[in-house]
């Protein structure tokens, strides 16, 4: 391990709420949008997870990727793709936080978005 060493990860946290039927949702996320980014990375994406509360009608997006490159890469192959579309469609964005440093072009193309982004300082890995 090593500590306090930069290793250029970009997390995404997304959190989201959602109004369709928890059934419309987990389909969609399952059987649409996983395989459809799967068939789309080339390499990069450490990690693309989903978590739910269905009681509160809301879902964390969890994004891991080993340089803000890959991110890059990934969203310009998905932005405005007929699966990005539906996202759109079921998800409301309540907030979105990067951690760590995303490339100038990606910062511009979400900055309708208002991201939060917090830079590495330190820790263990």
């Amino acid at each position: 391990m090593e500590l306090h060493k930069n290793k250029g990860e970009i997390t995404v946290v997304i959190d989201l709420s959602y109004s369709s039927p928890i059934v419309e949702i987990k389909d969609f996320i399952l059987l649409e949008q996983c395989p459809f980014i799967e068939s789309q990375i080339d390499k990069g994406l450490v990690k693309f997870e989903w978590f739910i509360d269905e009681a509160s009608k809301t879902a964390t997006l969890l994004e891991i990727f080993e340089s803000p490159e890959a991110w890059e890469d990934l969203a310009s192959k998905v932005i405005g793709t007929p699966v990005n579309i539906k996202f759109g469609q079921l998800f409301n964005i309540e907030k979105m936080t990067i951690l760590g440093e995303p490339t100038q072009n990606l910062q511009d193309k979400l900055q309708a978005m208002k991201p939060t982004t917090k830079l590495y300082v330190g820790g263990i890995n």
